[in-house]
């Protein structure tokens, strides 16, 4: 398989998953991957059923949101992922999703704060609150890099909008946006049974220094 078909085959899955994970309905939300290059990006074509998406619908785009490649028009979030892509080099992999709990803290305008050991490990501390922005331009990813230029979490949660994640690539994006939907969850069952108890800053830092250096196969650890 070549490279391109096996990234494409990758990239569809991965927009799939979304649906398996249970972050979207119905064609909401999008996942792209940089190439590469560095300086384009694969997404998913806009308003297609993720019954219906297939690698070969998958389009390539520049840092300047045109389509280099590809039949169909690209999601109507290009923009925001090319913004992103071309002013933080280190992203290699951006996720959006409309996820229900998470959604309503952006509903709220409240970034989510961090209460829970999962949520110091994936993210550092909380989830920071990414300003309101309307779709179809790069306000949204002006928005996004503002908000996660040096922050260490890898979500953000835009006003009345949704999240959007980074990662090395586009599966640790996706990862992301998982356990940002699943701390979000939980976070705001425990709001509803009391008040949330939150991590000192210096036991967050612990607990992200660890999972980030030393948790998993590769690192040494079970």
């Amino acid at each position: 398989m070549s490279a391109d078909r096996a990234l494409r085959k990758k990239i569809c899955n991965l927009n799939v998953d979304l649906v398996r994970y249970d972050l979207v309905a119905w064609t909401a939300g999008n996942v792209s991957e940089r190439l590469p290059d560095g300086n384009s990006f694969m997404i998913k074509p806009s308003g297609v059923s993720y019954d219906d998406l297939t690698p070969a619908m998958m389009v390539i785009c520049d840092l300047e949101g045109k389509v280099l490649e590809g039949e169909l028009a690209p999601s109507s979030d290009t923009a925001a992922h090319a913004y992103v892509y071309k002013h933080m080099p280190e992203v290699g992999g951006i996720v959006h999703t409309h996820s229900n709990y998470a959604s309503a803290w952006a509903a709220i305008h409240s970034a989510i704060p961090c209460a829970l050991t999962a949520m110091a490990d994936e993210f550092g501390g909380e989830i920071p609150l990414g300003p309101f922005a309307l779709i179809g331009n790069d306000d949204i990813g002006k928005g996004i890099v503002s908000t996660l230029k040096g922050h260490r979490s890898r979500a953000v949660i835009m006003k009345n909008h949704g999240v959007f994640t980074i990662g090395k690539d586009a599966k640790d994006a996706v990862k992301a946006a998982v356990m940002c939907e699943d701390v979000a969850k939980t976070t705001w069952i425990a709001r509803t049974m009391g008040t949330l108890q939150l991590l000192a800053q210096s036991d967050i830092d612990s607990l992200f220094s660890r999972y980030q250096n030393v948790y998993g196969q590769t690192k040494g650890e079970k």
